[in-house]
């Protein structure tokens, strides 16, 4: 059994990035005794599992995904969403309100063409279409504050170990910040400055997610920031 590369190597698809018997992991997969990369990306290792972290890639839809969306359409009974993913997500009017269709609803008054929306990926048809609903708590029209976007491999490492980067970020800024898994960001802070922080601290990471000691580098980089507003 052994490693191919380096911990955090580059790697392009078709790679053998492992040889012998490991948990195979995100972009990988077995042949036989060996493990291939899918994408071009950073390969990981630990004691029983090899992956590689995507350097740039599009967004997978997954049932569970917080997203962000924007309506395009309005058909019979449901709502077309672009949530950035190959073809366009549906919500039906009982994902949205908790109540039947029915013909006399008037399907705007919840959400209109062009409104942005924070959304649950609850399931696929058969077709394969994203379902999304806006039932709980924190879902639902966007009112407020502005979208960026960023690579959404890179959303795990702007969010960090249990939430440790992103809680980061709001703390030091006063900002709320809504995080897509689909690599849309909602930001909507005290003022305008704050809120330019935040873009500016989420664009450095992610560009340097790949390395290592960005959470100590951040913190500083915030700081810095912070001390040229005074």
């Amino acid at each position: 059994m052994s490693a191919n590369f380096q911990d955090r190597e580059i790697v392009i698809p078709g790679d053998v990035v492992y040889e012998g018997k490991i948990r195979t992991g995100e972009n990988t997969y077995r042949d036989q005794d060996h493990v291939y990369a899918t994408r071009l990306g950073l390969v990981n290792y630990s004691p029983d599992n090899v992956y590689v972290v995507a350097l740039s890639a599009g967004y997978t839809p997954l049932v569970g995904d917080v997203v962000i969306g924007q309506v395009v359409d309005i058909d019979l009974g449901e709502w077309k969403i672009d949530i950035g993913a190959q073809d366009l997500a549906v919500m039906g009017i009982p994902d949205a309100v908790d109540r039947p269709f029915r013909t006399e609803f008037n399907m705007t008054r919840v959400l209109n063409i062009g409104d942005t929306m924070v959304a649950k990926i609850v399931d696929f048809d058969r077709r394969r279409t994203v379902i999304l609903s806006i039932l709980g708590p924190g879902l639902g029209r966007i009112n407020e504050g502005f979208l960026m976007h960023i690579t959404p491999s890179k959303i795990p490492r702007l969010i960090g170990k249990k939430g440790s980067m992103i809680n980061m970020i709001i703390r030091e800024t006063g900002c709320r910040v809504a995080i897509g898994q689909n690599g849309r960001i909602l930001i909507s802070g005290p003022n305008r400055e704050r809120e330019e922080m935040v873009v500016k601290t989420v664009t450095k990471i992610e560009q340097e997610a790949h390395t290592s000691g960005l959470t100590n580098r951040t913190q500083e980089y915030l700081r810095q920031l912070k001390e040229r507003s005074r």
